[in-house]
């Protein structure tokens, strides 16, 4: 008995930033970001916008179109490090803004790969018959967490919910086996020192520089690369499934440099790789199933199709999940 997806939803803050936005505010182009990230645009929330609201409305879409209602989830599970509070947790609040009491809810906080980690988390507990209907997000803003004068980061980041409905079902479809790594050795790569100040881009106030996102690029972009591919393979050799049979990888949409090079690594061609990164930006835990919604949304997902998710994040952690679709 295992889980499976059976809807997805996603939403974003209102406030679309390109490229040419950003070289008003910084010194920076839109050749430059380009080259480096393959990013042309991101939404960013704006002073007065819920996280929360939206993640809600990414969760309503999902249900609609599983056919469900809050009251038929078991369980919620968020993939996020962008909750307003120390605690609750964002999963708490969501679990109040749908309307519902008593059942489980918590975060994965696993950086950008929250949502990968909140997957296996869920099939898990579904796998030991503990759920039969659960939401899964990946929820993040960490545009709130940048230096905006810092064009190493600034430029990277952008904010969002995407959202799955899961539900336990028997026979050959669904998650088929995940992998989660961390090491915290490599903990100074990409950080934030605290969430004691949160800055929106329109905020007056400005988020102090030592108490910003730090990040050390290459040495990150390395140790990206290899740690998606390595889990990515071991993922499907424990399934037994072969690289060639996966019909498309969704990964964690941090660059486009790293994806091609994670592709790359493993022998796909860019028909079996969805990216999306060029519209949104690096939206951390989000960014895996809003790139996922999308991917069903244009007809890139079928029946039966076998789906590979993956992702690399602060911590470090990275991690995989393999579905039949």
């Amino acid at each position: 008995m295992g889980s499976r997806i059976v809807a997805t939803g996603r939403a974003t803050p209102r406030t679309l930033i390109t490229n040419h936005d950003l070289e008003r505010r910084m010194d920076t182009s839109d050749e430059w970001i380009r080259t480096r990230t393959g990013i042309a645009q991101r939404y960013v929330i704006s002073s007065g916008e819920s996280l929360v609201e939206i993640a809600a409305q990414a969760s309503q879409i999902a249900l609609d179109r599983a056919g469900l209602k809050p009251a038929d989830l078991e369980a919620i599970v968020v993939g996020t490090v962008s909750s307003d509070y120390g605690f609750p947790s964002f999963a708490c609040q969501l679990q109040h803004r749908l309307g519902l009491d008593t059942i489980p809810a918590f975060d994965v906080a696993a950086a950008c790969s929250g949502f990968v980690y909140a997957l296996s988390v869920g099939d898990t507990y579904m796998r030991a018959g503990e759920w039969s209907r659960i939401l899964v997000l990946g929820v993040d803003a960490l545009s709130t967490m940048v230096d905006w004068g810092d064009r190493a980061t600034a430029v990277l980041f952008g904010d969002g919910a995407g959202a799955a409905v899961l539900v336990k079902e028997n026979g050959p479809r669904g998650v088929l086996g995940s992998m989660l790594r961390s090491s915290g050795g490599f903990w100074d790569l990409l950080y934030v020192k605290n969430r004691g100040v949160q800055t929106t881009m329109d905020a007056e106030v400005r988020r102090p520089n030592d108490d910003a996102i730090t990040m050390k690029g290459p040495e990150l972009f390395k140790i990206a690369v290899k740690s998606m591919e390595d889990v990515t393979r071991k993922v499907a050799e424990r399934a037994r499934v072969k690289l060639e049979d996966i019909s498309l990888i969704v990964p964690h949409q941090a660059n486009l440099r790293i994806i091609n090079a994670v592709a790359q690594r493993l022998g796909l061609g860019p028909d079996k790789v969805f990216t999306n990164v060029d519209r949104y930006g690096n939206t951390s835990a989000a960014s895996v199933p809003i790139a996922l919604d999308e991917a069903i949304e244009a007809g890139r997902v079928h029946d039966h199709d076998l789906i590979m998710l993956n992702a690399c994040g602060g911590g470090l952690t990275w991690g995989a999940n393999l579905i039949r679709w």
